[in-house]
């Protein structure tokens, strides 16, 4: 008699199926959990921008308190009245972007395209204003460091200022284009229904980002433009 082995097949092993929401990462259990960890990211990366940005305020106050007389008379170069309107435009765009954040999370998609839309055409606005600014500065000869090529002045050193206006809101206007690319990024998925109440972090981090853009003109403005 031959000895034989009895195979029992293996029943399938059953695995419970979760389905993931759209918009939920992976490794997060809930959306509330994934928004709360993405703005502590954006908070520390909002804060490296401060410390960039507080370094040539630091640096703008030591040269101005050296070269003050300069500072005053080269700040004179300044249209008051075009910063003045950038910084109303700034001031019109955060509240486009509050909206937007506002209705995107109350899942009224079409409002948010449309304050989507203002906020880009703010941001647009403003760098218009600020190519004419420059194109002025570049036709006076109101540029940074050796570059400088003014005439008329009676009062030496005031490239220094150029140096940190061209520095302070070029660096800024890099920022504006930067928050242009990422506004039209949230715009696209919004416009494709990505967001709902549940799920609507990155426009609301790009929401953060732009109020810190804006808060850094206002503190530009009456630095370089109101000195006294």
């Amino acid at each position: 008699m031959s000895d034989t082995i009895a195979v029992i097949p293996k029943e399938p092993e059953v695995t419970e199926h979760h389905d993931h929401p759209e918009g939920l990462q992976h490794h997060f259990a809930t959306f509330e959990q994934q928004m709360d960890a993405s703005k502590i990211g954006m908070w520390l990366f909002l804060a490296t921008e401060i410390l960039l940005f507080g370094g040539l305020f630091v640096g703008f106050g030591l040269m101005q308190s050296k070269h003050l007389e300069a500072f005053v008379l080269a700040h004179h170069h300044l249209d008051k009245n075009l910063g003045f309107l950038n910084t109303v435009v700034l001031l019109v765009s955060s509240f486009t972007m509050v909206m937007a954040v506002h209705c995107a999370k109350t899942e009224q998609r079409r409002k948010t395209l449309v304050y989507l839309l203002c906020t880009l055409a703010c941001a647009a606005i403003f760098l218009c204003v600020k190519y004419f600014e420059y194109s002025h500065k570049f036709h006076e000869g109101l540029l940074p460091g050796h570059f400088y090529s003014h005439k008329g002045d009676t009062v030496p050193d005031q490239f220094v200022f150029f140096s940190f206006y061209f520095m302070m809101t070029g660096l800024h206007g890099f920022h504006i284009l930067g928050g242009m690319v990422a506004i039209t990024w949230v715009f696209l998925k919004a416009k494709a229904g990505q967001f709902n109440r549940e799920y609507y972090t990155p426009i609301d981090m790009v929401g953060l980002y732009w109020h810190l853009v804006d808060l850094i003109w206002i503190y530009l403005f009456p630095l370089l433009y109101l000195i006294s």
